[in-house]
């Protein structure tokens, strides 16, 4: 039975790779056309500023988290936005594999829906509005069953070389422990530098906290690249600083334009 769920791991890690390689081949065909893109990736915090209006985004990643338990996922974004204040994303988890005291689970992840606003002051300050449904479509056992609803807000600003975003946040959980309150609140603070046009390294801290659990927090250090203003790549590292949050956790992605809708 071990066997053929690594079997099955294999394959979808090769269909996934797969996939991404064929649709960043396809994309590099017409990399100089167009305009460029607006990565959220790899940090927890967004970004207040929305993609170019009338251009879908795609984030797609591989993520592999270690703790009691081992967690792999694909997770996507999906990102729209209508006009310079409004948009919409579209996440999840394409693929997810949980493998604990060698029971292995494995299905589609949670679906999220957010409605954004974004508040652009300057070409160096902007706020943003992020109101989020989480829908549960991993079910019960790879996620909590329940629907979670939450509001997001950020402050993103350049200072020199460095881009910052702030994010806090308030979630109503659909599930929670006996004694425990159901809302939970979020606090992130990400850092970019710009090492040239094409590279840049972030650092980040993010926790949260809620009444009755002990509070999570994690640090995250990342590097991406840009061959192209259209064209991102990612690869980095999360560590938790909490006794209740993952150990380590590694991921790598890529950012692109699926295409100019309007």
């Amino acid at each position: 039975m071990r066997i053929r769920n690594f079997h099955i791991s294999v394959n979808a890690l090769k269909l996934s790779l797969s996939t991404v390689l064929m649709l960043t081949a396809m994309h590099t065909a017409s990399a100089a056309e167009g305009e460029p893109i607006s990565p959220y990736r790899p940090s927890v915090s967004n970004s207040a500023q929305l993609p170019v209006v009338g251009q879908l985004e795609l984030e797609l990643g591989m993520l592999t988290a270690s703790s009691d338990s081992r967690r792999q996922s694909l997770p996507y974004l999906m990102k729209l936005a209508w006009s310079e204040q409004w948009g919409v994303l579209l996440g999840g988890e394409a693929r997810v594999r949980n493998t604990q005291a060698g029971v292995v689970e494995q299905g589609v992840g949670d679906t999220s829906l957010v409605l954004k606003r974004a508040f652009i002051l300057d070409q160096e300050t902007a706020y943003g509005l992020e109101l989020s449904v989480k829908l549960p479509t991993a079910g019960s056992v790879l996620g909590s069953g329940k629907r979670d609803i939450g509001l997001n807000s950020i402050y993103s600003k350049d200072i020199g070389e460095w881009h910052v975003d702030h994010n806090l946040n308030l979630t109503q959980l659909g599930t929670c422990e006996e004694g425990s309150s159901c809302w939970q609140s979020g606090l992130s603070s990400a850092w970019t530098y710009n090492l040239s046009d094409k590279a840049e390294i972030i650092g980040e801290w993010s926790g949260t906290q809620r009444r009755g659990t002990k509070p999570q927090s994690q640090i995250l250090l990342a590097f991406t690249y840009s061959p192209t203003p259209r064209l991102c790549f990612d690869i980095g590292v999360t560590k938790g600083m909490s006794q209740n949050a993952n150990n380590w956790t590694w991921f790598a992605g890529v950012v692109m334009p699926l295409g100019k809708l309007f």
